[in-house]
């Protein structure tokens, strides 16, 4: 997902409902049968069976023709839109506007720069993420930048953990939803394990399933490829799996919250109110 791997809603929320049922028929070469990848890998086989599927996207992936995405089956875009205090992808408000023309729920994401402090990161992605409540939560990108120029280094555990929750808590109250926190392996690894367990997570792991690369880490969306190719995108581009059923992704898309903590976390005023009859058959 970082600058450096260059090969990297709906208008209503009823649209967004529609979109989320809609997915191609399963068949022989898997339930997306337009999509495809570069480098398949036999350990990630089990995302290919979930039935809600998406990508990243960045400027790396140049223009792209969401029509075509989202008749591909694509059912959610997570869309770079900021990093550290000073860059924004000089494709994000493109791409944030015509994934919604397209009926592609979509969320922006910030790639913290360790370098920077969390408070001036923060302002960085208010100031540039529109406000706009059909939008999927936003997400907050956690790796460490070791082939960066400029900041290559990592920070302390205490600090990296402080201010990835001073950053949670701004993008929240900017949204009005509590935010995604993207990560990898080593990141997990070093600083995230057992922490922020209130929040939903989107995993990298392009060669095995997560449990065996993350400890005790439940997941809500995995990236299990960075060499998919996805009509509406030249090259290479991330594919994303959703962890869940049709309808748990309908509630996640009405509530803005994992199903699973919506009873928990409602009464906080973190979830939204969900429709009954559109999540009646939603299960635990």
């Amino acid at each position: 997902m970082t600058f450096l791997r260059v090969a990297r809603f709906g208008a209503v929320t009823a649209l967004a409902f529609g979109l989320a049922s809609c997915a191609i028929a399963p068949s022989s070469s898997g339930r997306y049968p337009s999509k495809s990848d570069a480098r398949p890998h036999a350990g990630v086989a089990t995302a290919h069976r979930l039935p809600i599927h998406g990508v990243d996207i960045s400027k790396w992936q140049g223009k792209v023709d969401w029509a075509a995405l989202r008749q591909a089956g694509t059912q959610f875009a997570f869309i770079k839109a900021t990093e550290g205090g000073d860059h924004v992808d000089n494709r994000f408000l493109e791409n944030w506007y015509a994934a919604r023309s397209a009926g592609v729920p979509r969320g922006a994401y910030h790639f913290v720069y360790w370098c920077r402090p969390a408070h001036e990161q923060a302002a960085w992605f208010k100031k540039n993420v529109p406000q706009d409540p059909d939008a999927l939560p936003p997400v907050l990108d956690v790796e460490w930048n070791g082939e960066s120029v400029n900041c290559p280094r990592k920070v302390p555990r205490a600090q990296a953990l402080a201010m990835i929750d001073q950053m949670l808590k701004e993008m929240e109250a900017h949204t009005g939803k509590r935010p995604i926190i993207y990560t990898d392996i080593t990141f997990h690894q070093e600083i995230l394990e057992g922490e922020f367990n209130d929040y939903p997570y989107w995993i990298r792991s392009t060669a095995a399933e997560p449990h065996h690369r993350y400890n005790n880490r439940r997941w809500t969306f995995w990236q299990f490829t960075t060499t998919g190719r996805v009509p509406g995108v030249s090259g290479d581009i991330d594919r994303n799996a959703f962890y869940g059923t049709e309808n748990q992704w309908r509630m996640f898309v009405q509530s803005k919250c994992d199903p699973r903590d919506h009873a928990r976390l409602e009464p906080l005023g973190v979830c939204r109110d969900v429709d009954p009859v559109q999540t009646a058959s939603v299960g635990e």
